[in-house]
């Protein structure tokens, strides 16, 4: 991590306007969606004889996101909600492999994502913020997704924002412009918080301040992300050394 990347000690531009609100993607930055969605697809399909690849599985299903999504961004059909371009993209895989389910079985696979495991630093890290700032998730997970995972996980959201709110998926416009306009701030008074570094360019273009979480594990074990040469505003390996960089520093005695 360089350090000209990094405003130490600091939540506050040169121009002294204040950080007031951080907004959070999710899949990845805050929960673990691989090996999540890996483990609960064994747990449903490996009774049935299946001997798959679950990581891979995983991957497949989430390769089919973004294409699902830039359908509604250029408007090639209405907005409709994260869970359910989920359930089309499980459906269409299921297809490929020539796996049947039941109705059932879909929905209660397709709920995984209701589920994902947090990464280990997060609920430290997001006990640490939230005395200090407004915690918003501003995700492509629809409200019922995210506060089901948040009540599931123990994640301390303030407020649940994000593409169903502003009918929009990142990273259009309108998905952040909205996230300000619901908090009441400007976009200089927001954070944007996220593992991905379009996320954070398109959070940037909107007038948003940014921080790099960088995540490793997220496409699984030797598929490490490279840091990237962006200037964000902060850059940490966790959650909990973002808190540290955004806490107030008490005045040495």
């Amino acid at each position: 991590m360089s350090d000209e990347t990094v405003l130490r000690g600091s939540a506050a531009r040169p121009s002294g306007r204040a950080i007031k609100a951080l907004t959070f993607d999710v899949f990845g930055t805050v929960v673990d969606w691989r090996s999540s969605i890996a483990r609960e697809a064994e747990v449903l399909l490996a009774p049935k004889g299946l001997r798959l690849d679950w990581g891979d599985f995983a991957d497949r299903w989430r390769a089919l996101y973004q294409p699902a999504m830039q359908a509604v961004r250029s408007g090639e059909r209405p907005f409709v909600v994260l869970d359910e371009l989920h359930r089309e993209n499980l459906l269409a895989l299921l297809g490929e492999r020539g796996i049947v389910l039941s109705g059932a079985e879909v929905e209660g696979l397709n709920r995984a994502w209701h589920r994902l495991d947090p990464w280990p630093d997060v609920i430290e890290g997001l006990g640490r913020l939230k005395p200090h700032f407004v915690l918003a998730t501003l995700s492509n997970g629809n409200v019922a997704l995210m506060v089901n995972m948040a009540r599931r996980a123990g994640l301390a959201w303030d407020v649940i924002l994000g593409a169903e709110v502003a009918r929009a998926y990142k990273p259009e416009p309108r998905a952040y412009d909205c996230a300000a306009l619901m908090l009441g701030l400007e976009p200089a008074e927001c954070l944007m918080v996220a593992a991905h570094p379009a996320d954070l360019r398109a959070a940037a273009a909107r007038g948003f301040r940014t921080a790099y979480v960088h995540r490793p594990l997220e496409n699984g074990s030797g598929r490490e992300p490279q840091r990237p040469p962006d200037a964000f505003d902060y850059c940490a390996d966790d959650l909990i050394e973002l808190a540290g960089l955004l806490e107030p520093r008490r005045p040495e005695v």
